[in-house]
């Protein structure tokens, strides 16, 4: 298999997407900022700053006349300081109280902000500033989402048909579906060499997607697998030994694998007591093992296994209490958020390296 060149060289029929006829051209922003930001999509009257205190907290979007009672948001961190870009310095703390009337499944940093959704829309949390809430979209329900601030992408599983979509900041034409794709469960962006691929988990199939750069500038469909026997709750993509992709994904009975250049689906792990359908939480896998190392998170515990289904270490991870959430964080340990706290776990080992309690909620 071509890793390096996955995509067809050019598509009948296809170019770059047309200019919307009148939208004003937007000032570009500097690279720096338009690696941080939306700007472009929520509009240009955003400012790189919270000097306006009269705000009325209204966002502009495409087609809004700009107006002097935008909301203003810094979206790059202030360096200004004694001690600030100084290495070793503890990183600044900072916590916000908001109660939200809808249920929060899922957020994504934007730059220094917060882009977070609910059962009922997407909202803005300004960290630069006093921590206020800004509503972006309403009536829509986002259940996962990730940021390419690279290109300024902002993809989601979102609406009644938890589609796939992709809103990009330079585009004025709203949200752009991935595929026809409907009942997204899980997706996992993965990037390879100069290859990003989108891997989508559905109700009875996976189906992954590379991204094809100018002209094209969207994902487009590379390969998907149906008929599994079992849901792909969670999923990821591992490249072996630089040359090799496999799919992996976890269901309600364990984790498994999909060859790519075979088509082959086999186990990789079933947990001992199959009495009860567990919950996975996650798939690690493991730095410096050339793709074949493996650290499966599900319920209360996680195995350290390879690709193909040989166990690598004699430890089974075992957290505090029960993880309704676990995230792999990139100095080489793993979190889970509990009822009680959040623990901070070694990769390698499983160790515990940090507990943060959570502040009992106070009573009226």
């Amino acid at each position: 298999m071509n890793l390096r060149n996955p995509l067809p060289s050019s598509v009948p029929g296809m170019g770059p997407p047309p200019p919307l006829n009148g939208t004003p051209k937007q000032t570009p922003l500097l690279q720096r900022e338009r690696e941080k930001s939306f700007v472009a999509y929520f509009g240009a009257g955003i400012g790189l700053n919270n000097n306006n205190s009269s705000s009325t907290g209204t966002i502009n979007r495409p087609g809004r006349k700009i107006d002097d009672n935008q909301v203003q948001v810094n979206v790059n961190p202030n360096p200004s300081g004694t001690n600030a870009g100084h290495e070793g310095d503890a990183p600044e703390i900072r916590k916000y109280k908001k109660k939200f009337s809808g249920e929060i499944l899922c957020a994504a940093l934007w730059g220094v902000n917060l882009l977070i959704g609910t059962d009922s829309g997407l909202m803005l949390l300004d960290r630069s500033g006093q921590g206020k809430v800004y509503h972006l979209i309403t009536r829509r329900r986002f259940d996962q989402m990730t940021v390419l601030e690279g290109q300024n992408i902002l993809i989601t599983i979102s609406g009644r048909k938890r589609r796939i979509r992709l809103q990009q900041s330079e585009k004025r034409n709203g949200w752009v579906n991935v595929g026809d794709l409907q009942g997204a469960i899980h997706f996992k962006i993965v990037r390879y060499d100069r290859i990003k691929f989108l891997v989508v988990g559905l109700e009875n199939s996976v189906a992954i997607y590379a991204w094809a750069p100018k002209p094209y500038h969207k994902f487009m469909a590379f390969k998907s697998f149906g008929q599994l026997t079992h849901v792909p709750l969670v999923v990821d993509l591992t490249v072996e030994e630089g040359a090799r992709l496999k799919v992996l994904y976890g269901s309600h009975e364990g984790f498994h694998a999909i060859d790519l250049d075979s088509a082959s689906i086999y186990d990789i792990y079933t947990p001992p007591n199959t009495q009860q359908s567990m919950t996975p939480h996650c798939i690690v896998i493991l730095p410096n093992t050339n793709g074949m190392q493996l650290l499966l998170c599900y319920d209360n515990e996680g195995v350290y296994v390879n690709t193909y289904g040989k166990v690598m270490k004699n430890v089974v991870l075992q957290w505090g209490e029960m993880p309704s959430s676990v995230a792999y964080i990139s100095t080489n340990q793993i979190m889970g958020w509990g009822n009680k706290a959040i623990e901070i776990r070694s990769v390698d080992s499983g160790h515990l390296d940090g507990v943060f309690m959570h502040k009992k909620s106070s009573k009226a």
